[in-house]
């Protein structure tokens, strides 16, 4: 078996706003298990920045321990990255966009590195609505490990082994509603359809945006009495389906009236929302909650944009930072003196 992908691509191949083909947002081949929702969840990735005409070197994908974590390194194979310890991601994003707010970060991790060693910096993370896109690749178990159950597998999933779950699973969308994200969506691994605008409408959003991806794990979670699995989670979702159309592009639907919600991001973009029911309100988050709540409680999963604040104050704004990348800065820029450093001084007392 050859790892090495090869270098030849159709000349014909369509290219995006910057003149960027797909192939210039691609990475390593994959090593992870044949049929893993993590590889689809990647491709819906690239093809995200290819179709938002995002250039290569000017993201930066971020992530943690474990399958997750192992997913930047199958695609933007051009962009930045860096692959931290268990559950420390969010620190390292949280320094990075302090450098350099000019990046597009993606941060991808797993129910784990969240859920579990992750809890306390997501939350943190959150509360700073730091500028980025964090995609989490839920399994509901431990794949790296042989199969133990996660802190997101559901009350009563049954394991690999046979043993049932006897504990309440984390609900990471809720507990993102509940502390204050400004965006919130969940999708599955095998809807490309939606999975992919939601991706881009989190990459627009101005502050934190969350994404829950249901992504079976094939090895150790896709068997019967598993609540992750493939036939489970596909018999069970509660589809919100949506589009996502940069202002850039000429704006149409077709939709019938009532139908659709469109929801103007900080950059002018539009992202149109089918509605699950007509007096659904992206705005509401306690709507938002008591939806995802419904939802869980009739056995259900419910996926699209679930959440979305339009004023949302990401870091940089609070803490009125320089726009100016660090590493653009000169020695007068990093280093004014002692003058400022006494007037700050004098500014604390």
């Amino acid at each position: 078996m050859s790892y090495i992908k090869p270098k030849f691509r159709h000349p014909n191949l369509p290219t995006n706003a910057l003149g960027f083909t797909v192939a210039d947002y691609d990475g390593a081949i994959s090593t992870l298990c044949a049929g893993c929702g993590h590889d689809s969840i990647s491709a819906a990735i690239q093809n995200a920045c290819f179709l938002s005409a995002i250039p290569p070197h000017r993201i930066a994908k971020l992530s943690g321990i474990g399958c997750s974590s192992k997913m930047p390194t199958y695609f933007l194979g051009k962009s930045h990255g860096f692959n931290s310890v268990h559950g420390r991601m969010p620190s390292v994003a949280t320094g990075a966009s302090l450098a350099n707010r000019e990046l597009t970060y993606i941060g991808v991790s797993g129910d784990g590195d969240t859920a579990s060693i992750g809890m306390g910096q997501f939350v943190h993370l959150i509360r700073r609505n730091v500028n980025m896109a964090y995609i989490v690749a839920n399994n509901g178990c431990y794949g790296l490990t042989k199969g133990q159950d996660s802190a997101t597998a559901d009350l009563g999933s049954v394991s690999k082994y046979g043993s049932t779950n006897p504990f309440d699973g984390i609900d990471l969308a809720s507990l993102a509603l509940l502390q204050g994200a400004g965006f919130v969506g969940r999708s599955f691994s095998g809807d490309k359809e939606q999975l992919e605008p939601l991706i881009r409408a989190a990459m627009a959003h101005k502050g934190f945006a969350f994404i829950d991806v249901v992504s079976p794990c094939v090895t150790f979670n896709n068997h019967l009495g598993s609540t992750k699995s493939y036939t489970e989670t596909r018999e069970h979702l509660d589809s919100m389906p949506l589009d996502f159309v940069p202002m850039r592009e000429e704006i149409s639907t077709h939709y019938d009236a009532g139908t659709t919600q469109g929801v103007t991001l900080h950059d002018g973009s539009v992202i149109h929302l089918h509605k699950a029911s007509s007096d659904y309100q992206t705005d509401d988050r306690n709507a938002a909650m008591i939806s995802v709540q419904n939802a869980k409680d009739e056995g259900r999963i419910l996926t699209g944009l679930l959440y979305l604040d339009p004023n949302s104050q990401n870091l940089d704004q609070n803490l009125k930072l320089a726009t100016k990348p660090l590493n653009e800065m000169g020695k007068d820029e990093l280093c004014p003196g002692s003058r400022v450093l006494n007037s700050i001084n004098e500014g604390l007392r």
